[in-house]
């Protein structure tokens, strides 16, 4: 079963993205605070990791360098999420391997976290 880590600080949107991918077969570990990402990799080993781009006090980017720093965790595919108008540039620029824009189109969801769980991946 490939499990997804969801960081996304909106506690309904959290839950939805649980429930539905969830429902299509993956194990699911939602965080609701940034700064527990990290411990949480390391225990919870997922496969891909979906973002949120703002989160309460802390940017996604530097969620995103915390993660491409850490030799062992930089191969997991992050998925960008955000309503921001300017957000899939940021996903762009920050070289992450998916973004999905909010309100999420399940049919978009499902088909990239597919995609993106497929690759095999190297952790330590």
């Amino acid at each position: 079963m490939k499990k997804i880590l969801i960081i996304e600080d909106d506690e309904a949107i959290s839950d939805a993205l649980s429930l539905a991918l969830e429902m299509e077969g993956y194990a699911v570990q939602p965080i609701l605070k940034a700064k527990k990402c990290m411990e949480t990799i390391k225990k919870f080993k997922p496969d891909l990791i979906l973002l949120d781009l703002l989160l309460s006090g802390v940017d996604g980017r530097d969620v995103i360098r915390d993660i491409k720093k850490h030799k062992s965790f930089s191969a997991i595919p992050i998925i960008l999420t955000s309503a921001h108008p300017t957000a899939k540039k940021v996903a762009k620029e920050m070289g992450v391997q998916g973004f999905i824009a909010k309100p999420f189109n399940l049919s978009e969801l499902y088909r990239k976290v597919a995609f993106l769980t497929s690759r095999k991946k190297v952790l330590d």
